[in-house]
């Protein structure tokens, strides 16, 4: 996109909802979809997930399987590929193995063969480097020649169609999972509250927001030693909404127990799950 869209953790299952970035070109206008991941569900908010992931898969004109070029394809991926073409059996798959700047090209060809074995017939297969660009643009190129024609959806302005206080709440909780570990990081969910002009400051936006645990127990770990943590994740995720606004802004976080919010029909339903 050219812009920071979805958030990032070292956490697997972080997305937990279909983000669309927009891609404007002059033949083409791509819109790509992250989902969350295909995964063996957990919890009550897991399986809601994967339905929404397979509802996504059912709508889309091309699926992209990303393997990493430092990973040899395992059970895993395999497992992800038939649930893929199970939902949807006729959209065709790109494979795209990524980080190959971390690699020799021996080992970036391996790769490529073995996730063309993977997929089988006549499947493309690209390489590339997000962190240095490698390739982005013929992956571009790749998926543009794949999609079927049709009428431009959305204006050239729009990168997403993600609203504000969604993206405000998503860079709050990327804060908030820096440097978790375990169970905690799938028990953190963001709410905002309200956004309102500052009375005294007009440049100033205030900033209402919850984040959300599922045990009083996590509020310590939150916390941090003598609220430190805490305080970081304040100026973590207020240095990203200033970006993402392009104004100042306060924020207002706090912390609510929701408990088992992950099991709980009621509290999925009030977090938009």
């Amino acid at each position: 996109m050219g812009e920071k869209i979805a958030i990032t953790a070292d956490q697997p299952e972080t997305t937990r909802h279909p983000i669309r970035g927009l891609v404007h070109r002059e033949d083409a206008q791509i819109i790509v979809v992250d989902t969350p991941g295909l995964h063996r569900p957990r919890t009550l908010l897991g399986e809601r997930l994967n339905e929404i992931v397979k509802e996504t898969y059912a709508d889309v004109d091309l699926i992209g399987l990303t393997i990493p070029a430092d990973e040899k394809i395992g059970p895993g991926d395999r497992w992800i590929l038939d649930n893929v073409r199970q939902v949807a059996p006729n959209t065709p798959i790109v494979g795209i193995v990524t980080k190959i700047d971390k690699v020799s090209k021996d080992e970036v060809g391996a790769q490529l063969m073995a996730l063309h074995e993977l997929l089988g017939g006549d499947s493309d297969v690209v390489p590339v480097s997000a962190a240095d660009g490698t390739q982005v643009d013929i992956l571009a190129d790749v998926i543009a020649s794949l999609l079927p024609e049709g009428p431009k959806l959305y204006p050239d302005d729009h990168l997403t169609d993600d609203g504000t206080e969604k993206r405000i709440a998503e860079l709050i909780r990327e804060a908030a999972l820096e440097g978790l570990k375990d169970e905690l990081p799938h028990s953190v969910a963001v709410e905002v509250d309200e956004m309102l002009p500052n009375e005294e400051r007009p440049d100033v936006l205030d900033i209402h927001a919850i984040l959300y645990l599922e045990r009083e127990g996590q509020k310590d770990i939150i916390k941090g030693k003598n609220g430190r943590r805490f305080g970081r994740i304040i100026h973590n995720s207020r240095q990203g909404i200033i970006k993402l606004l392009g104004q100042n802004v306060y924020l207002d976080l706090r912390i609510k127990v929701l408990k088992n919010w992950q099991s709980d029909p009621k509290s999925l339903g009030r977090l938009g799950f």
